[in-house]
């Protein structure tokens, strides 16, 4: 769930690992989940299982959350069984289906009862166009990301949080970006739906299931993990 105290100056978009910046292509993201952490875990797993023995490996790819006061984690996750020596297009395919398919099932869970009684982060304008953002973030290579996407000031972004209101409150269930116009410049602009650039376009989401490559060994988990204390 985002706050309004979280937005940071868009300049500083590329250094900080957290907060929410408004951009001018994708709209609001989450730096968290723009960091593309879930895919730098998810493609560890696939360098560790090609040089493991056998034929096949397991990768799971998971989203949580940590509900007020810390005292658990509930998530999404999908397991998979890949077979060694796939090509390195294939293995972006894969994760890039992981991810999307555990990424709306997070979201979704996010908005049921009673999750939904403490968070509106379900389906939050930000939050499945970060996830993307961050898969091509770590799959590309690009560090400096944020100069093709245009952030803005945080007086700019303030600005627009306080005209349409929190970014939690508009739902996008979509990959594509929700934009909000400017309200100094287009003072009676409603959100809209943009496109995203061509650099997170440049992944088609596996669809072989067929094709003996890939085996769904846990197609759908819900977790719940209780927190210890210290």
């Amino acid at each position: 769930m985002s706050k309004r105290s979280e937005i940071i100056d868009g300049n500083m978009a590329d250094k900080s690992a957290y907060g929410l910046v408004y951009t001018e292509i994708l709209g609001w993201i989450d730096l968290g989940h723009a960091q593309g952490t879930d895919i730098r875990n998810l493609w560890a797993q696939m360098l560790r299982g090609e040089c493991q023995s056998g034929s096949t490996y397991n990768v799971t790819y998971k989203q949580s959350m940590v509900s007020p006061g810390r005292r658990l984690t509930v998530g999404k996750s999908i397991t998979w069984r890949l077979k060694k020596g796939l090509p390195y297009y294939k293995k972006k395919s894969i994760a890039l289906a992981m991810m999307l398919t555990v990424a709306q099932r997070f979201e979704r869970l996010q908005g049921t009862v009673p999750f939904s009684w403490a968070t509106d982060s379900g389906f939050s304008a930000e939050d499945l166009v970060s996830d993307l953002l961050g898969f091509y973030r770590v799959i590309a290579c690009m560090n400096n990301v944020f100069g093709y996407l245009k952030p803005v000031s945080k007086k700019e972004a303030l600005r627009r949080w306080d005209h349409y209101g929190k970014s939690g409150s508009w739902k996008n269930e979509t990959f594509k970006p929700l934009l909000f116009p400017d309200p100094e410049r287009f003072p009676n602009g409603k959100p809209y739906f943009g496109e995203l650039p061509d650099f997170m376009k440049t992944v088609t989401p596996y669809n072989g299931l067929s094709s003996g490559d890939v085996d769904l060994i846990d197609p759908n988990r819900g977790f719940v993990h209780f927190l210890t204390r210290e």
